[in-house]
Protein backbone atom coordinates (compact mmCIF):
# COMPACT_ATOMS: atom_id res chain seq x y z
CA UNK A 1 0.00 0.00 0.00
CA UNK A 2 1.65 3.49 -1.32
CA UNK A 3 1.70 5.98 1.54
CA UNK A 4 0.19 9.31 0.77
CA UNK A 5 1.61 12.30 1.46
CA UNK A 6 -0.29 15.12 2.70
CA UNK A 7 0.83 18.74 1.39
CA UNK A 8 0.29 21.88 2.78
CA UNK A 9 -2.74 22.67 0.77
CA UNK A 10 -4.02 19.30 2.20
CA UNK A 11 -3.72 20.40 5.68
CA UNK A 12 -5.52 23.74 4.93
CA UNK A 13 -8.36 21.89 2.92
CA UNK A 14 -8.48 19.50 5.48
CA UNK A 15 -8.40 22.16 8.68
CA UNK A 16 -6.04 20.06 10.44
CA UNK A 17 -4.52 20.57 13.23
CA UNK A 18 -2.33 17.32 14.21
CA UNK A 19 0.91 17.74 14.27
CA UNK A 20 2.88 15.38 11.20
CA UNK A 21 6.49 14.03 11.45
CA UNK A 22 8.60 15.72 8.28
CA UNK A 23 12.10 16.03 7.31
CA UNK A 24 13.89 18.99 7.01
CA UNK A 25 15.70 19.40 3.56
CA UNK A 26 18.32 22.28 3.04
CA UNK A 27 16.69 25.21 1.07
CA UNK A 28 19.49 24.86 -1.27
CA UNK A 29 18.82 21.65 -2.48
CA UNK A 30 15.02 22.13 -3.17
CA UNK A 31 15.86 25.25 -5.43
CA UNK A 32 18.45 27.83 -4.12
CA UNK A 33 18.60 30.74 -1.79
CA UNK A 34 15.10 32.34 -1.56
CA UNK A 35 12.80 29.63 -3.01
CA UNK A 36 10.18 28.24 -1.19
CA UNK A 37 8.92 25.26 -1.55
CA UNK A 38 5.25 24.68 -3.12
CA UNK A 39 3.80 23.52 -0.03
CA UNK A 40 5.19 26.40 1.86
CA UNK A 41 2.92 28.91 -0.65
CA UNK A 42 -0.34 30.29 0.08
CA UNK A 43 -1.67 30.36 -3.47
CA UNK A 44 -4.29 33.40 -4.46
CA UNK A 45 -6.73 34.65 -6.30
CA UNK A 46 -8.36 38.25 -6.15
CA UNK A 47 -11.99 39.24 -7.03
CA UNK A 48 -11.88 42.66 -8.10
CA UNK A 49 -9.62 44.57 -10.07
CA UNK A 50 -11.11 48.23 -9.53
CA UNK A 51 -8.44 50.56 -7.30
CA UNK A 52 -8.52 48.52 -4.05
CA UNK A 53 -8.50 45.62 -5.61
CA UNK A 54 -5.17 46.29 -7.98
CA UNK A 55 -3.84 47.30 -4.32
CA UNK A 56 -4.22 43.47 -3.37
CA UNK A 57 -2.04 42.57 -6.29
CA UNK A 58 0.72 44.13 -4.48
CA UNK A 59 0.20 42.10 -1.24
CA UNK A 60 2.84 39.49 -0.79
CA UNK A 61 2.12 36.62 0.90
CA UNK A 62 4.71 34.64 -0.23
CA UNK A 63 2.98 32.78 -3.13
CA UNK A 64 1.48 33.25 -6.49
CA UNK A 65 -1.39 34.96 -8.14
CA UNK A 66 -3.16 32.34 -9.96
CA UNK A 67 -6.19 34.20 -10.97
CA UNK A 68 -7.67 37.84 -10.91
CA UNK A 69 -11.90 38.40 -11.82
CA UNK A 70 -13.57 41.30 -12.61
CA UNK A 71 -17.24 42.21 -13.90
CA UNK A 72 -15.76 45.25 -16.16
CA UNK A 73 -13.10 44.21 -18.61
CA UNK A 74 -11.20 47.45 -18.75
CA UNK A 75 -10.64 46.95 -14.95
CA UNK A 76 -9.61 43.29 -15.46
CA UNK A 77 -7.37 44.10 -18.03
CA UNK A 78 -5.60 47.10 -15.61
CA UNK A 79 -5.28 44.32 -13.12
CA UNK A 80 -3.62 41.73 -15.36
CA UNK A 81 -1.40 44.72 -16.29
CA UNK A 82 0.12 45.26 -13.02
CA UNK A 83 0.11 41.80 -12.20
CA UNK A 84 2.34 41.13 -15.23
CA UNK A 85 4.84 44.29 -14.14
CA UNK A 86 4.62 42.80 -10.96
CA UNK A 87 6.29 39.60 -11.80
CA UNK A 88 3.42 37.04 -11.77
CA UNK A 89 2.81 34.84 -14.24
CA UNK A 90 0.50 32.49 -16.03
CA UNK A 91 -2.51 34.62 -14.53
CA UNK A 92 -6.10 33.47 -15.51
CA UNK A 93 -8.55 35.83 -15.76
CA UNK A 94 -12.49 35.60 -15.45
CA UNK A 95 -15.40 38.23 -15.27
CA UNK A 96 -17.54 35.35 -13.39
CA UNK A 97 -16.08 35.13 -10.00
CA UNK A 98 -17.64 31.52 -9.34
CA UNK A 99 -15.06 30.03 -11.76
CA UNK A 100 -12.66 31.81 -9.11
CA UNK A 101 -14.32 29.84 -6.38
CA UNK A 102 -14.87 26.61 -7.86
CA UNK A 103 -10.68 26.42 -8.35
CA UNK A 104 -9.22 23.45 -6.23
CA UNK A 105 -5.47 25.31 -6.33
CA UNK A 106 -6.16 28.53 -4.85
CA UNK A 107 -6.02 28.52 -0.87
CA UNK A 108 -6.79 32.33 -0.63
CA UNK A 109 -9.61 34.82 -1.69
CA UNK A 110 -9.05 38.56 -1.48
CA UNK A 111 -12.70 40.24 -2.08
CA UNK A 112 -12.13 44.13 -3.02
CA UNK A 113 -15.71 44.28 -4.09
CA UNK A 114 -18.49 46.41 -3.06
CA UNK A 115 -20.11 45.31 -0.14
CA UNK A 116 -23.16 44.08 -1.05
CA UNK A 117 -21.16 41.03 -2.67
CA UNK A 118 -18.78 41.01 0.57
CA UNK A 119 -20.99 37.87 2.08
CA UNK A 120 -22.55 36.27 -0.85
CA UNK A 121 -19.06 35.96 -2.29
CA UNK A 122 -17.69 35.08 1.07
CA UNK A 123 -19.94 32.57 2.24
CA UNK A 124 -19.08 30.50 -0.88
CA UNK A 125 -15.36 31.13 -0.80
CA UNK A 126 -15.76 29.67 2.51
CA UNK A 127 -18.03 26.65 2.14
CA UNK A 128 -15.47 26.06 -1.02
CA UNK A 129 -12.34 25.79 1.96
CA UNK A 130 -11.04 29.07 1.03
CA UNK A 131 -9.20 31.28 3.34
CA UNK A 132 -10.71 35.46 2.76
CA UNK A 133 -9.10 38.48 3.13
CA UNK A 134 -11.76 41.23 3.13
CA UNK A 135 -12.57 44.38 2.56
CA UNK A 136 -14.45 46.53 5.10
CA UNK A 137 -16.79 47.18 5.73
CA UNK A 138 -17.11 43.43 6.12
CA UNK A 139 -20.66 43.42 5.65
CA UNK A 140 -23.79 45.66 4.72
CA UNK A 141 -26.15 44.50 6.96
CA UNK A 142 -26.10 42.78 10.25
CA UNK A 143 -27.33 39.37 8.94
CA UNK A 144 -25.02 39.04 5.97
CA UNK A 145 -22.30 39.60 8.40
CA UNK A 146 -23.62 37.04 10.78
CA UNK A 147 -23.98 34.38 7.73
CA UNK A 148 -20.45 34.92 6.76
CA UNK A 149 -19.09 34.94 10.25
CA UNK A 150 -20.67 31.62 10.68
CA UNK A 151 -19.53 29.84 7.48
CA UNK A 152 -16.17 31.37 8.53
CA UNK A 153 -16.03 29.50 11.85
CA UNK A 154 -18.07 26.20 10.22
CA UNK A 155 -15.44 25.57 7.91
CA UNK A 156 -12.56 26.24 9.73
CA UNK A 157 -11.37 28.97 7.41
CA UNK A 158 -9.40 31.85 8.23
CA UNK A 159 -10.06 35.41 8.16
CA UNK A 160 -9.15 38.99 7.98
CA UNK A 161 -10.52 42.43 7.38
CA UNK A 162 -8.36 45.00 4.98
CA UNK A 163 -7.67 47.69 8.60
CA UNK A 164 -4.59 47.76 10.54
CA UNK A 165 -5.30 50.75 13.32
CA UNK A 166 -6.09 47.71 15.57
CA UNK A 167 -2.62 46.36 15.80
CA UNK A 168 0.11 48.61 13.88
CA UNK A 169 0.33 52.66 13.10
CA UNK A 170 -0.87 55.61 14.99
CA UNK A 171 -4.98 55.91 15.56
CA UNK A 172 -5.45 59.35 13.78
CA UNK A 173 -5.49 62.58 16.09
CA UNK A 174 -4.39 60.65 18.75
CA UNK A 175 -0.33 60.70 17.54
CA UNK A 176 -0.12 57.17 19.22
CA UNK A 177 -0.75 53.42 18.89
CA UNK A 178 -4.45 52.00 20.32
CA UNK A 179 -2.10 50.00 22.07
CA UNK A 180 -0.93 52.70 24.56
CA UNK A 181 -4.94 53.62 25.18
CA UNK A 182 -6.08 50.18 25.71
CA UNK A 183 -3.11 49.75 28.42
CA UNK A 184 -4.97 52.97 30.31
CA UNK A 185 -8.21 51.49 29.92
CA UNK A 186 -7.37 48.01 30.93
CA UNK A 187 -5.75 49.81 34.09
CA UNK A 188 -8.01 52.07 35.42
CA UNK A 189 -6.24 55.21 35.04
CA UNK A 190 -9.14 56.59 32.92
CA UNK A 191 -11.73 55.65 34.82
CA UNK A 192 -15.05 53.98 34.12
CA UNK A 193 -17.56 54.06 32.25
CA UNK A 194 -15.29 55.83 28.94
CA UNK A 195 -16.76 58.06 26.59
CA UNK A 196 -15.22 57.96 23.02
CA UNK A 197 -14.98 61.14 20.59
CA UNK A 198 -14.24 60.19 16.89
CA UNK A 199 -14.34 63.71 15.16
CA UNK A 200 -13.47 65.47 12.24
CA UNK A 201 -11.49 68.04 14.14
CA UNK A 202 -9.44 65.21 15.46
CA UNK A 203 -8.98 63.65 11.95
CA UNK A 204 -11.59 61.07 11.29
CA UNK A 205 -12.42 62.21 8.41
CA UNK A 206 -15.99 61.02 7.64
CA UNK A 207 -16.79 61.94 4.15
CA UNK A 208 -20.39 62.12 4.53
CA UNK A 209 -21.08 64.72 1.62
CA UNK A 210 -18.44 63.39 -1.03
CA UNK A 211 -20.20 59.85 -0.37
CA UNK A 212 -23.56 61.51 -0.69
CA UNK A 213 -26.22 59.49 -3.38
CA UNK A 214 -28.23 61.44 -6.28
CA UNK A 215 -31.97 60.49 -6.00
CA UNK A 216 -32.56 62.10 -9.49
CA UNK A 217 -30.22 59.72 -11.25
CA UNK A 218 -31.54 58.50 -14.68
CA UNK A 219 -31.11 55.39 -16.75
CA UNK A 220 -27.87 55.52 -19.45
CA UNK A 221 -27.01 52.71 -21.26
CA UNK A 222 -24.60 49.83 -19.84
CA UNK A 223 -21.00 50.74 -21.49
CA UNK A 224 -19.97 47.09 -23.44
CA UNK A 225 -16.81 46.34 -21.24
CA UNK A 226 -19.42 46.19 -17.68
CA UNK A 227 -21.36 43.24 -17.18
CA UNK A 228 -24.01 45.30 -14.98
CA UNK A 229 -26.48 42.54 -14.12
CA UNK A 230 -23.18 40.44 -12.30
CA UNK A 231 -22.02 44.07 -10.91
CA UNK A 232 -25.67 44.36 -9.23
CA UNK A 233 -26.02 40.63 -7.96
CA UNK A 234 -28.05 40.50 -5.00
CA UNK A 235 -28.84 44.45 -4.92
CA UNK A 236 -32.18 45.22 -6.09
CA UNK A 237 -32.20 46.45 -9.99
CA UNK A 238 -32.03 49.86 -10.91
CA UNK A 239 -31.26 51.43 -14.20
CA UNK A 240 -27.24 51.71 -14.99
CA UNK A 241 -26.21 54.66 -14.20
CA UNK A 242 -22.19 55.76 -14.20
CA UNK A 243 -22.26 57.82 -11.14
CA UNK A 244 -23.75 54.57 -9.45
CA UNK A 245 -21.25 52.24 -9.94
CA UNK A 246 -17.56 51.31 -9.53
CA UNK A 247 -16.14 54.53 -7.41
CA UNK A 248 -19.42 55.95 -6.80
CA UNK A 249 -21.28 53.10 -4.95
CA UNK A 250 -20.81 54.57 -1.53
CA UNK A 251 -23.79 56.70 -2.20
CA UNK A 252 -26.19 54.14 -2.13
CA UNK A 253 -28.12 52.13 0.66
CA UNK A 254 -28.19 49.34 -1.54
CA UNK A 255 -24.54 48.83 -2.07
CA UNK A 256 -23.00 50.54 0.99
CA UNK A 257 -23.28 53.45 3.72
CA UNK A 258 -21.73 56.38 2.74
CA UNK A 259 -19.14 58.05 4.90
CA UNK A 260 -19.78 55.36 7.49
CA UNK A 261 -19.38 52.23 5.17
CA UNK A 262 -15.86 53.88 3.97
CA UNK A 263 -14.78 54.76 6.91
CA UNK A 264 -16.10 53.58 9.94
CA UNK A 265 -14.43 49.74 10.50
CA UNK A 266 -11.25 51.44 10.59
CA UNK A 267 -12.29 54.08 13.48
CA UNK A 268 -14.27 51.38 15.29
CA UNK A 269 -12.65 48.61 15.75
CA UNK A 270 -9.83 50.09 17.64
CA UNK A 271 -12.33 51.41 20.11
CA UNK A 272 -13.63 47.93 20.18
CA UNK A 273 -10.31 46.38 21.44
CA UNK A 274 -9.50 49.53 23.65
CA UNK A 275 -12.45 49.32 25.65
CA UNK A 276 -12.31 45.62 25.48
CA UNK A 277 -15.73 45.13 23.80
CA UNK A 278 -15.33 42.55 20.99
CA UNK A 279 -17.75 40.37 22.49
CA UNK A 280 -20.81 42.71 22.57
CA UNK A 281 -22.16 45.33 21.08
CA UNK A 282 -23.98 49.12 21.81
CA UNK A 283 -27.75 49.04 22.97
CA UNK A 284 -28.63 52.32 22.00
CA UNK A 285 -28.33 54.40 18.97
CA UNK A 286 -29.07 57.54 17.82
CA UNK A 287 -28.49 59.67 15.14
CA UNK A 288 -28.59 63.64 14.85
CA UNK A 289 -28.89 63.38 10.29
CA UNK A 290 -30.09 65.13 7.29
CA UNK A 291 -33.40 63.90 5.69
CA UNK A 292 -32.51 60.43 4.13
CA UNK A 293 -33.69 59.32 0.74
CA UNK A 294 -34.83 55.43 0.38
CA UNK A 295 -32.17 54.48 -1.69
CA UNK A 296 -29.27 57.47 -1.87
CA UNK A 297 -27.66 58.23 1.26
CA UNK A 298 -27.15 61.87 2.50
CA UNK A 299 -25.03 63.01 4.84
CA UNK A 300 -24.87 63.30 8.83
CA UNK A 301 -23.74 64.95 11.26
CA UNK A 302 -23.26 63.00 14.49
CA UNK A 303 -24.48 59.36 15.39
CA UNK A 304 -24.17 58.57 19.64
CA UNK A 305 -23.64 54.77 20.40
CA UNK A 306 -24.24 54.47 24.59
CA UNK A 307 -23.06 50.10 25.67
CA UNK A 308 -25.45 48.74 28.58
CA UNK A 309 -22.58 49.78 31.14
CA UNK A 310 -22.26 53.33 30.14
CA UNK A 311 -19.32 53.42 27.46
CA UNK A 312 -20.06 55.79 24.53
CA UNK A 313 -19.06 56.16 21.58
CA UNK A 314 -20.45 59.36 19.63
CA UNK A 315 -19.29 59.74 15.40
CA UNK A 316 -19.17 63.36 14.91
CA UNK A 317 -19.08 64.93 11.22
CA UNK A 318 -18.93 68.23 11.88
CA UNK A 319 -15.81 70.24 13.13
CA UNK A 320 -16.42 70.07 16.57
CA UNK A 321 -14.49 71.75 19.12
CA UNK A 322 -10.69 70.60 19.16
CA UNK A 323 -10.78 70.52 23.33
CA UNK A 324 -12.94 67.85 23.26
CA UNK A 325 -11.45 64.38 24.70
CA UNK A 326 -10.61 61.65 22.35
CA UNK A 327 -11.21 59.40 25.24
CA UNK A 328 -12.42 60.44 28.83
CA UNK A 329 -13.53 59.02 32.12
CA UNK A 330 -14.38 59.99 35.78
CA UNK A 331 -10.15 59.64 36.33
CA UNK A 332 -8.73 60.83 33.20
CA UNK A 333 -9.14 62.64 29.91
CA UNK A 334 -6.76 61.94 27.15
CA UNK A 335 -6.59 64.74 23.99
CA UNK A 336 -5.77 64.72 20.07
CA UNK A 337 -1.58 64.08 19.95
CA UNK A 338 -1.48 62.03 23.21
CA UNK A 339 -1.97 64.45 26.13
CA UNK A 340 -3.64 63.34 29.45
CA UNK A 341 -4.57 65.26 32.34
CA UNK A 342 -3.33 63.01 35.06
CA UNK A 343 -0.31 63.95 36.56
CA UNK A 344 2.66 61.78 35.88
CA UNK A 345 0.89 59.98 33.44
CA UNK A 346 3.91 58.91 31.35
CA UNK A 347 6.04 57.20 34.14
CA UNK A 348 2.62 55.74 35.57
CA UNK A 349 1.69 54.34 32.07
CA UNK A 350 4.66 52.94 31.67
CA UNK A 351 5.21 50.91 35.11
CA UNK A 352 2.02 49.12 34.08
CA UNK A 353 1.83 46.18 31.88
CA UNK A 354 1.01 45.87 28.52
CA UNK A 355 -2.01 44.36 26.83
CA UNK A 356 -1.55 40.27 25.58
CA UNK A 357 0.59 40.51 21.97
CA UNK A 358 -2.05 39.95 18.80
CA UNK A 359 -2.00 37.87 16.48
CA UNK A 360 -1.04 40.20 13.85
CA UNK A 361 1.37 38.73 10.89
CA UNK A 362 -1.69 36.92 8.35
CA UNK A 363 0.70 34.84 6.76
CA UNK A 364 1.78 33.28 10.12
CA UNK A 365 -1.67 33.45 11.05
CA UNK A 366 -2.69 31.33 7.88
CA UNK A 367 0.20 28.88 7.90
CA UNK A 368 -0.41 27.84 11.82
CA UNK A 369 -4.19 28.10 11.09
CA UNK A 370 -4.78 30.70 14.23
CA UNK A 371 -6.78 33.36 13.92
CA UNK A 372 -5.86 36.55 13.25
CA UNK A 373 -6.39 39.40 15.24
CA UNK A 374 -8.82 41.37 12.64
CA UNK A 375 -10.66 37.86 12.15
CA UNK A 376 -14.34 37.29 11.51
CA UNK A 377 -15.32 37.82 15.29
CA UNK A 378 -14.56 41.24 16.31
CA UNK A 379 -14.77 42.29 12.57
CA UNK A 380 -18.06 41.40 13.19
CA UNK A 381 -18.73 43.19 16.12
CA UNK A 382 -17.03 46.66 14.67
CA UNK A 383 -19.57 46.20 11.68
CA UNK A 384 -22.20 45.80 13.99
CA UNK A 385 -21.51 49.41 15.37
CA UNK A 386 -21.67 50.76 11.40
CA UNK A 387 -24.80 49.30 10.66
CA UNK A 388 -26.23 50.67 14.02
CA UNK A 389 -25.43 54.04 12.97
CA UNK A 390 -26.86 53.24 9.33
CA UNK A 391 -30.04 51.74 10.81
CA UNK A 392 -30.35 55.12 13.03
CA UNK A 393 -29.58 57.33 10.36
CA UNK A 394 -32.10 56.24 7.94
CA UNK A 395 -34.99 55.80 11.00
CA UNK A 396 -34.31 59.18 12.13
CA UNK A 397 -34.84 57.90 15.54
CA UNK A 398 -33.30 55.96 18.44
CA UNK A 399 -33.39 53.20 18.03
CA UNK A 400 -32.39 50.05 21.52
CA UNK A 401 -30.64 46.80 20.54
CA UNK A 402 -30.30 43.23 21.84
CA UNK A 403 -25.97 42.26 21.02
CA UNK A 404 -26.67 38.57 21.79
CA UNK A 405 -30.10 38.41 19.74
CA UNK A 406 -28.53 40.82 17.13
CA UNK A 407 -32.50 42.57 16.62
CA UNK A 408 -33.44 45.77 17.17
CA UNK A 409 -36.23 45.76 20.32
CA UNK A 410 -39.34 46.38 19.47
CA UNK A 411 -38.98 47.81 16.49
CA UNK A 412 -40.21 45.98 12.57
CA UNK A 413 -39.43 48.64 10.73
CA UNK A 414 -35.52 48.62 12.19
CA UNK A 415 -35.28 45.01 12.09
CA UNK A 416 -36.07 45.02 8.36
CA UNK A 417 -32.60 46.34 7.97
CA UNK A 418 -30.88 43.51 9.87
CA UNK A 419 -31.62 41.31 6.54
CA UNK A 420 -32.65 42.85 3.88
CA UNK A 421 -33.82 40.63 1.05
CA UNK A 422 -31.71 39.31 -1.78
CA UNK A 423 -32.56 39.37 -5.54
CA UNK A 424 -32.77 35.90 -7.17
CA UNK A 425 -30.73 33.89 -7.86
CA UNK A 426 -28.23 35.07 -4.90
CA UNK A 427 -28.21 33.60 -1.32
CA UNK A 428 -26.30 33.37 1.48
CA UNK A 429 -26.21 29.36 1.62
Amino acid sequence: MTEKKLSRRDLLKAGATAALGFTIVPRHVLGGPGFTPPSEQITRAIIGCGGMGRNHISYDLGGPLLALCDVDSNHLKMGLDRAIKEGHKNVATTKDWREVIERKDVDLVHLPVPPHWHAVMGVAAANAGKDIWGEKPMSRTIGEGLALRDAIDRNGRIFRVNTYWRYERNFFGLGAPIKQIKKMIMHGMLGWPIKVYLGEVHGFEWKTFMWSGDPTLKGEPVPPELDYDMWLGPAPYKPYNKERVHMKFRGYWDYDGGGLGDQAQHFVDPVQYALGKDNTSPVEVVADAYEQHPYAVQPFRNVVLRYADGCEIKIDATMGDPDTPMFEGPEGKVLSGFRCDIPNWERKLAQLPDPEPQHDDFKTCLMNRQKFCLNEQVSHRACTIINLAKAAVRTERKLRFDPDKFQFIDDPQANLLVSEPMRAPWTLS
